[in-house]
């Protein structure tokens, strides 16, 4: 993980949807899913922050009220714990477990 300040840029999600979580088909739902979650957030986490979902393989049984509420809970986690830090240039990087 490269650490680097982004206080003023846009915030940015990532995802990484191995193929162990299952065929193409369920990987992609499964981006979409969590892409319509990020949008959601947006407005709660504030510029500044790269989120990065890592899926894991047991995510391809989940719904999306479970995925949402996941996804939701582990970044909204790690960008108070960096906003709770107030250190000026301190990596903005969230990584969230799925």
């Amino acid at each position: 993980m490269r650490e680097r300040d982004t206080n003023d840029t846009p915030t940015r999600f990532g995802f990484i949807v191995s193929k162990r979580v299952g065929v193409a088909v369920v990987r992609n739902r499964i981006r979409r899913r969590l892409k319509a979650v990020s949008r959601e957030l947006l407005p709660e986490v504030g510029p500044g922050f790269d989120i990065v979902y890592r899926v894991h393989p047991e995510a391809a049984a989940l719904g999306f009220e479970e995925l949402r509420e996941r996804a939701r809970f582990g970044s909204l986690r790690g960008v108070r714990r960096i906003a709770a830090n107030g250190e000026a240039n301190a990596p903005r990087t969230v990584s969230s477990s799925t």
